[in-house]
């Protein structure tokens, strides 16, 4: 019997709702569960000649298909980055981003397991700055503010990480003193909104709240650990072109697998009297600067002082 890949691979994911899976993934699924068929597509192709090309082969047909079976099954769903994931799920993109912070709320007793929320994206985040950028960050905390203007006043202020970069970490000695006797540039300062899942429900949203609290800052980047739906990608990048904030699709498995899929314009120059406003109104942002003068003053950056893993001598 010819095996359908098409209607195989949708029934696959129907019978799993919610649950994402890889085209690879998908692919094993197919070679395991019908053996038959795809001994009889291997042997009927000159080019497949070991299993695994015909595993490889199978990985190609579902990605390239996809689009078409999106168009034919609404409910058919991909999430970006890589590896691209594809899902079956009814929820509107909307309910989608619901399910996924309510789910983070709960409780690991209600929920029967435990749940990532966004607060645990702050230390993975942190780890793959460093470890990828070399980006000392700072956890910014919004309930250490004062909220001396209501309830509403400080809306979209603070982000949830900032950074620091030390531009003359590999230079030699000497020119880091020429630098600070010139009072030239030793640091770039970073700034990081993090989201658990971004869509086309609210990609604009968390957008322009990144484009919000980061305009004080070098670099501005949105964060998520999930972003579904190609178009949002596109939304994202057209955005970028306006306002310049990158995007980070973040790994919770694997930090280091993390991925800058927009990066960030420069500015050239720190808005500090947005800076002021922050340091005024928030501790851990103040702590923050304070740091970062510290680095001025000393040349150094001390591990302990910031958010960073347990670094290399």
């Amino acid at each position: 019997m010819k095996l359908n890949l098409a209607n195989t691979v949708i029934g696959f994911l129907k019978e799993r709702p919610e649950e994402k899976y890889t085209a690879r993934q998908i692919a094993e699924w197919v070679f395991a569960t019908f053996p038959d068929e795809c001994q009889a597509k291997k042997s009927s192709s000159q080019a497949l000649e070991t299993d695994a090309d015909l595993v490889q082969q199978i990985v190609r047909e579902i990605s390239s298909q996809m689009p078409r079976l999106q168009n034919k099954q609404m409910g058919l769903k991909t999430t970006e980055g890589r590896p691209r994931k594809y899902y079956y799920s009814e929820k509107s993109d909307s309910a989608e981003v619901a399910a996924v912070e309510g789910a983070a709320a709960s409780s690991a007793a209600d929920s029967g397991q435990l749940k990532i929320d966004e607060h645990a994206l702050y230390p993975l985040l942190s780890q793959y700055l460093w470890e990828e950028f070399g980006v000392f960050s700072k956890r910014i905390d919004e309930k250490r503010s004062s909220n001396k203007r209501g309830p509403n006043g400080n809306r979209w202020l603070y982000p949830d990480v900032v950074g620091m970069e030390d531009l003359g970490k590999e230079w030699h000695r000497e020119v880091r003193d020429c630098v600070t006797q010139y009072s030239d540039k030793r640091t770039k300062l970073w700034s990081f909104e993090a989201k658990l899942l971004i869509n086309r429900s609210n990609v604009r949203e968390c957008f322009f709240q990144a484009v919000s609290n980061s305009s004080w800052a070098n670099f501005g980047y949105l964060v998520a650990a999930e972003i579904g739906g190609t178009d949002t990608l596109k939304e994202l990048r057209m955005l970028f072109a306006a306002h310049g904030i990158g995007f980070i699709k973040l790994d919770v498995d694997n930090p280091a697998d993390s991925q800058v899929l927009i990066p960030a314009r420069e500015r050239d120059e720190i808005d500090w009297d947005m800076a002021n406003r922050l340091a005024t109104e928030n501790r851990d942002f103040l702590e923050y600067v304070k740091l970062v003068k510290q680095f001025y003053q000393t040349g150094e950056a001390r591990p302990a002082d910031w958010d960073v893993p347990e670094l290399d001598d």
